[in-house]
C-alpha cells in the first residue's frame, strides 16, 4: 500500500498540474498576437473595433491623450513633428518624453514635448500613437501648421 501510495502521489500531481496551465496558452497566444502586431508597427484595436474607437477619439482634441496623433512607427512620428510649423512660420523642436501607458486604440502612446522659440504656441505636450503602420496624419495639432511634403 505504502509503495502504491508512493507512486500515485506524484502521477496526480503531475497530472493537477496540467490542468493548471490548461488556460495559459490561449493567453499566451493573444499576447504572441499582440506583440507580433506591436512589432509590425500595427494597431491592437483593429477593424470595426478601430473606427469606432477613431469616431469616439474625434471628440476630443488632436494630439491629447484621448486623442493621440496617428503615426507609423518612430520614424512617423518625427516625420509628423518635423512637418508642423510654429506661428511665425518656423518648425518647432520637439523631445520624446516617454510613453504615458495605453491609449483609445490599444496601443501604447508616447508623449512628445514641443516648443516654438519667441513664437506661439510656446510649448505643448504632443502625445502620438506610433502603432499605424503606413499611415500619415495630415491635420495639424491646434495652434500648429503643417506642411504637406516630405520633412527638411
Amino acid at each position: 500500500m505504502k509503495l502504491r501510495l508512493a507512486i500515485v502521489a506524484p502521477l496526480a500531481g503531475l497530472a493537477l498540474s496540467g490542468c493548471v496551465t490548461t488556460v495559459a496558452p490561449s493567453t499566451q497566444t493573444n499576447t504572441d498576437a499582440y506583440l507580433a502586431r506591436m512589432l509590425a508597427g500595427e494597431s491592437a484595436v483593429q477593424g470595426s473595433k478601430l473606427d469606432k474607437a477613431l469616431a469616439e477619439a474625434s471628440q476630443y482634441p488632436l494630439g491629447s491623450l484621448e486623442n493621440p496623433v496617428r503615426a507609423s512607427m518612430p520614424q512617423g512620428q518625427r516625420a509628423y513633428l518635423s512637418r508642423l510649423r510654429c506661428e511665425d512660420l518656423t518648425r518647432p523642436e520637439f523631445t520624446r518624453a516617454g510613453n504615458v501607458g495605453l491609449g483609445p486604440f490599444g496601443n501604447i502612446v508616447d508623449a512628445y514635448v514641443v516648443t516654438c522659440n519667441d513664437s506661439e504656441p510656446a510649448e505643448r505636450t504632443i502625445h502620438m500613437d506610433m502603432y499605424h503602420s503606413g499611415y500619415v496624419e495630415s491635420e495639424a495639432v491646434d495652434g500648429y501648421g503643417i506642411t504637406g511634403g516630405k520633412p527638411e
